[in-house]
């Protein structure tokens, strides 16, 4: 029976299936952090369950952490409740803990990978939607709510109903200045954000093969809002070199047979899906979006189009923006480079590229948010932080930052962010505040212009 790369890696991990109903899927890696698993802990000490297997469980402290002065005690209660909360689970229960002030802390979607934990063929879960980031391995990654953390601290697995599959093809050759964040962009706004509700996506063709692991990370992130239950993209040469010699990767005879397995996970030719689209990547270029989900987007050079809907009139009335404007030329005035989504060391240097020699606008506030510790030492070893500070961009610490604003990094009310976050939901970076998605170059280039601009038209 020919397989799906979705269906080879969920089959070899069910455990047991109940007749006509879900399966019991085994999970190798659980992703934990400060805001979603303290009352998981405490599901367990209630029931008195021990945790099942600590070592198959990576902890860090990302969501509410302060992106300024990591060294100095937390000064938001919250924050600092969670934080130390989050430290005395983890002792109690034997849990590794990459918290404040380790060499390996950073957001968990970015510490996973760059660690060599996250490997092809793998399930892994965390209580985080952005989860699906690690799918960029070919491994079956997605978020899971509370009650569902507490499930696999017990037991290592989860009771689940197998989602549809669904394959995503974009062929053909980029234009230059197309980003990743551009491409997955591009497909919410052509398939909307409910296409893959109900579905696992798998994302093929010349475009994901020549990508890079990083760029196929940022798709495989936003393949959750397209609705879909995560992304996947096939593991190749090109994931292999990234995985070999990272701190938790396999070596020597266990690295040889782990990537023997690894190639056997591709679809196989001739497999069916319950869904397939294409596209074609010639019709691609930078974008942007105007409303308050991830589907509202277009290429930045396009107009906003119009509908009777109601709930886009709310969404443009909440923006502030007129159906068939043009966002081309809008003042902004704020940028946010960081988040899970855009916070890896080759987001940075795109960025950099386009900023050197130039300094922003005067009227724009903008935040380089590395995604990790060891992305924030990168960009000192390539001086990258020295193009971003003549550049006037202010250089922050790790953390998800101004994402979803559960720190001091908000936007004000009212004001615009061209952001290289996941999500532009209405006070999704402070109450009010109006988010732009984008790429880290079409991000920067708007800090230097102050206005949004098309660097595909330069």
């Amino acid at each position: 029976m020919k397989k799906t790369l979705f269906d080879k890696v969920w089959d070899s991990h069910v455990v047991s299936s109940v007749e006509n109903g879900p399966d019991i899927l085994y999970i190798d890696k659980h992703l934990i952090h400060e805001v979603t698993s303290p009352q998981a802990f405490n599901v367990l000490e209630d029931k008195g369950i021990a945790l099942f297997r600590p070592n198959q469980i990576v902890a860090t402290a990302d969501h509410n952490v302060p992106t300024e002065n990591q060294h100095l005690p937390i000064q938001d209660a919250l924050s600092r409740k969670q934080v130390s909360q989050l430290t005395k689970n983890c002792e109690k229960h034997g849990v590794n803990l990459y918290g404040l002030g380790h060499p390996y802390q950073g957001i968990v979607h970015v510490i996973g990978p760059e660690l060599g934990v996250t490997q092809p063929g793998m399930t892994m879960v965390c209580g985080d939607s952005h989860t699906s980031t690690h799918g960029a391995f070919g491994t079956i990654a997605f978020g899971i709510g509370t009650s569902q953390v507490a499930q696999v601290f017990a037991s290592q697995c989860l009771l689940l109903a197998k989602p549809k599959s669904m394959r995503v093809t974009v062929s053909g050759d980029l234009h230059p200045d197309v980003q990743p964040k551009d491409v997955i962009l591009y497909i919410i706004a052509k398939l909307g954000t409910d296409a893959g509700t109900g579905y696992f996506v798998e994302f093929a063709g010349s475009v994901f093969e020549n990508m890079s692991m990083e760029g196929r990370m940022t798709v495989c992130n936003m393949s959750i809002e397209m609705g879909a239950r995560g992304g996947m993209i096939a593991p190749d040469q090109t994931t292999i070199n990234y995985v070999r010699g990272r701190e938790f990767a396999p070596v020597g005879d266990e690295l040889a047979a782990k990537m023997e397995y690894w190639k056997t996970l591709p679809t196989d030719e001739g497999a069916t899906f319950d869904q397939e689209y294409s596209f074609d990547a010639a019709d691609i270029r930078p974008m942007i979006t105007y409303g308050t989900n991830p589907g509202m987007g277009i290429k930045i050079s396009d107009n906003i189009p119009t509908s009777n809907d109601s709930s886009f009139k709310k969404a443009l009335n909440y923006m502030g923006l007129q159906p068939g404007a043009k966002l081309l030329d809008m003042e902004i005035s704020h940028v946010f480079i960081g988040s899970c989504t855009n916070s890896r060391i080759e987001d940075f240097r795109a960025a950099a590229t386009y900023i050197k020699g130039k300094r922003k606008s005067d009227n724009v506030s903008a935040l380089i948010v590395p995604g990790s510790q060891q992305v924030a030492k990168q960009i000192v070893a390539e001086g990258l932080d020295q193009i971003f500070e003549a550049a006037g961009f202010s250089l922050r610490q790790p953390g998800c930052s101004a994402c979803l604003a559960m720190n001091d990094d908000k936007i004000p009310a009212g004001a615009y962010c061209v952001s290289t976050s996941n999500r532009n939901f209405e006070g999704r970076q402070g109450q009010g505040a109006r988010t732009l998605l984008a790429s880290p170059v079409t991000a920067a280039a708007a800090a230097v212009a102050g206005k949004i601009v098309d660097v595909s038209l330069n």
